[in-house]
C-alpha cells in the first residue's frame, strides 16, 4: 500500500516538474522567436511546404480519402494566409480561429509555432499595434525606444511571475 500511494505522489510530482519545464522551453521559444522574427517565419513556410507535400504523398503513395486531402490542403492555405501578416497575428480572425480548430497529428507543429511566435510582433520596429480595450491610439514604438506594453505569451508569463512571485524562472539580459 506505502509504494502504491508513493507512485502517485511520484507522478503528480512528474506531472508538475514536467509542466514547469514545458513553460520555460515554449518562453525560451517565444524570446528566440522575438529574436529572429524572419527566420521563423521562414522555418514555418518551410514546415509549411514539407506538410503540404506529405498530403499529396499520403493521396498518392497510400490512396488516403480525398476529404481528409482536401481538409489538410485547406488548413494550409490558412496558415499560408497566417504567414501574410506575420508576426502580427490577430488571435480573433478567422483565419487564425480556421487554422488552430483543424489539430491533427500531421499539423499540430505548425499551429503551435504560431502560438510560439505570438509575441515577436512586440519588438519588430517600427510597430504600431491595433487599439486595445479602451485606447483610442495605437501604441508606436520607434527605433530605440521600447514599448511599455507587452501582448502575447511573454505578457502571460510576465503577469503571472508577478502573482507567483518567483516561482517561474526568470532571466537576466546581460549587455
Amino acid at each position: 500500500m506505502f509504494l502504491y500511494i508513493l507512485s502517485w505522489f511520484s507522478m503528480i510530482f512528474h506531472v508538475i516538474f514536467m509542466t514547469l519545464a514545458l513553460a520555460a522551453a515554449l518562453l525560451y521559444l517565444a524570446e528566440l522567436v522575438e529574436e529572429y522574427t524572419a527566420l521563423a517565419a521562414k522555418i514555418i513556410k518551410g514546415i509549411l511546404a514539407v506538410i503540404t507535400v506529405i498530403y499529396i504523398g499520403l493521396l498518392i503513395l497510400e490512396g488516403f480519402p480525398i476529404s481528409m486531402i482536401i481538409a489538410g490542403l485547406f488548413s494550409n492555405g490558412l496558415y499560408f494566409l497566417l504567414l501574410r501578416d506575420f508576426p502580427f497575428i490577430e488571435l480573433t480572425s478567422p483565419v487564425f480561429i480556421g487554422g488552430v480548430a483543424y489539430f491533427t497529428i500531421c499539423l499540430w507543429i505548425l499551429p503551435f509555432a504560431f502560438f510560439v511566435s505570438l509575441s515577436a510582433s512586440e519588438n519588430v520596429l517600427p510597430t504600431a499595434s491595433t487599439a486595445s480595450l479602451g485606447e483610442r491610439e495605437p501604441n508606436f514604438a520607434y527605433p530605440g525606444q521600447k514599448s511599455s506594453r507587452r501582448h502575447g505569451i511573454l505578457a502571460l508569463f510576465s503577469f503571472l511571475s508577478k502573482k507567483t512571485e518567483g516561482y517561474l524562472p526568470t532571466r537576466t539580459k546581460t549587455f
